[in-house]
């Protein structure tokens, strides 16, 4: 049986665009991953159901970690979903999700939509993952569009379900 390939989905700049000169550190992420958070009416609620259309296993990989099941999960109409173990240091230049990425994926294809991805984490993942995988940066002004989501489709049909 053919596994689906994954999608590592982040939440900040991805699900909760940022708009104009709006950033979040790692610092103060308490009060920030919280239900009570006024970015949360940013969130698209029509992304739930085009993700879960999407011909893939979603995962979480996000700071966010537990708390995008108990707050964002159920804003997007989405069951609870894996989450990535993420470090807990950064790791500069590189990203600090990408080799956590890598071995999450353990070979299979994968898809990483994140707001934060550089060339450098493009070449480490070319190098170190030996299937195929697509970083697809979203532009965090207006987070995850249905133009991503088109080209991020397209490129998941490629795998045989």
């Amino acid at each position: 049986m053919t596994r689906l390939p994954l999608l590592f989905l982040d939440i900040d700049g991805v699900l909760i665009p940022f708009g104009p000169g709006m950033t979040v550190g790692r610092r103060g992420r308490e009060e920030w991953q919280d239900g009570g958070n006024p970015q949360l009416a940013k969130v698209d609620r029509s992304l739930g159901d085009r993700l879960a259309a999407l011909p893939c296993e979603l995962v979480w990989a996000s700071a966010w970690m537990e708390e995008a099941n108990e707050v964002v999960a159920p804003l997007l109409g989405l069951p609870a979903l894996p989450v990535t173990e993420l470090p807990a240091e950064d790791d500069a230049p590189l990203h600090w999700k990408t080799r956590a990425l890598v071995a999450a994926a353990g070979g299979r294809p994968f898809v990483w939509v994140d707001d934060e991805i550089g060339q450098l984490d493009r070449v480490w993942v070319a190098r170190h993952h030996p299937g195929s995988a697509l970083l697809h940066r979203v532009d965090p002004s207006t987070g995850l569009t249905g133009r991503d989501l088109g080209l991020i489709g397209a490129w998941l049909r490629r795998f045989p379900a």
